[in-house]
C-alpha cells in the first residue's frame, strides 16, 4: 500500500467540483484574465455568493464593501481567488465522511484555524507568498479523511493512540499503513493539480527541516498546526508559548527565528477570521462552537 496508489484510486470519489478545477486550471496557466475568471465563477451563483462573503470577511479586512467578483479579483489577485474557490468548495468534497470515527465539525474548525494561523505566521515571518499558507493549512489533514473513509478499521486502530498525543498517532499511521496522512494528502492535492508550493508544504509538514526548497514554508505549517492544536476549539484560551513549540522537532521554531511574543497577538487576530471563514464554508460548525 502506498499513498500515490491510494490517491489515484480515490480520486473519483474525492474530487473538487468542476468549477473549482476549472478555476485552478485557468489560473495555473498563468494566462487567465479577470474577465475570464469572473465569467467562470458567475456561472455558479452559490459559489459567487460564498466568494463574495469570503472577500468581505475579516480574513482580508478591506474597509469598503466588495460587491462584485470583478472587484474581488482585482483586489486579492488570482492566486488568492483560487484559494477562496477551493476553500468554499472543499468541504462538500468530503461531505460523505462518517462521523463514527471523526467529528467533522471539529475537523473543519481545526483545519480553518490552522489555515488562518499559518497565514498569520507567514506574515510575521515576512514570507512574500502568504496567500498559499491558508489553503495549505486548511488542507493539511485531508489525508486523514481519506484514510478514515476507505480504511475505517485500520484507522480506528490509529485513533486508539490518540490519548498519547499526535506524535503517537503519526507513529501508528506509519506502523499500520507505511506512510502518514500528510504524504497521502499531498498526493491527492498533486492529482488535483494544485501547485507544488501547496502540496509540497503539506507533504513535509511533519518533518519540515527536510523540506529542501520548501523548508521555510513547511516549518511555518508545522508550527501553525501545533499552535492550532492548542487554541481550538476554545479560541478564547490563553496560549502558553511552551505549549506551542513543535511537538516533533522543537528546533523548527528556532530555525524560523520567530519572536515568542507574537503567539498571543496571532491568537487574538485569528479569532474573528476563523469564525468569519467558517460562516462561509461550514456554517453548521459555527452554530456548534
Amino acid at each position: 500500500m502506498d499513498p500515490r496508489t491510494i490517491a489515484e484510486n480515490v480520486r473519483a470519489v474525492f474530487s473538487l467540483p468542476d468549477i473549482a478545477l476549472q478555476v485552478n486550471e485557468l489560473i495555473s496557466t498563468g494566462e487567465a484574465n479577470n474577465r475570464e475568471l469572473e465569467q467562470l465563477i458567475l456561472h455558479d451563483p452559490a459559489l459567487t455568493a460564498k466568494v463574495l462573503k469570503f472577500a468581505n470577511s475579516a480574513y482580508f479586512g478591506f474597509s469598503g464593501k466588495i460587491a462584485t467578483i470583478s472587484r474581488a479579483t482585482s483586489l486579492i489577485g488570482h492566486k488568492e481567488l483560487r484559494n477562496l474557490v477551493i476553500a468554499t468548495s472543499v468541504t462538500s468534497t468530503f461531505d460523505g465522511i462518517s462521523s463514527d470515527l471523526i467529528n467533522m465539525e471539529t475537523f473543519w474548525f481545526h483545519s480553518v484555524t490552522c489555515g488562518v494561523v499559518a497565514r498569520l505566521f507567514a506574515v510575521h515571518h515576512k514570507n512574500k507568498a502568504q496567500e498559499r499558507f491558508f489553503i495549505s493549512g486548511l488542507l493539511h489533514a485531508i489525508g486523514r479523511l481519506v484514510l478514515v473513509s476507505h480504511f475505517p478499521d485500520e484507522y480506528a486502530e490509529v485513533l486508539r493512540s490518540k490519548d498519547h498525543g499526535e506524535h503517537a498517532m503519526i507513529n501508528a499511521e506509519r506502523e499500520i499503513f507505511g506512510f502518514t496522512h500528510a504524504e497521502l494528502g499531498a498526493e491527492l492535492l498533486r492529482l488535483w493539480k494544485l501547485p507544488p508550493s501547496i502540496w509540497k508544504i503539506i507533504e513535509f509538514q511533519l518533518d519540515p527541516l527536510k523540506g529542501e526548497e520548501f523548508r521555510d514554508d513547511a516549518c511555518i505549517l508545522h508550527v501553525a498546526t501545533n499552535f492550532a492544536n492548542c487554541i481550538q476549539p476554545c479560541v478564547n484560551r490563553d496560549v502558553d508559548f511552551d505549549e506551542i513549540k513543535p511537538a516533533y522537532q522543537p528546533e523548527v521554531w528556532n530555525y524560523l527565528g520567530l519572536d515568542p511574543s507574537i503567539s498571543q497577538p496571532i491568537r487574538n487576530e485569528s479569532r474573528m477570521q476563523i469564525y468569519d471563514i467558517l460562516r462561509v464554508i461550514r456554517p453548521q460548525t459555527v452554530m456548534i462552537y
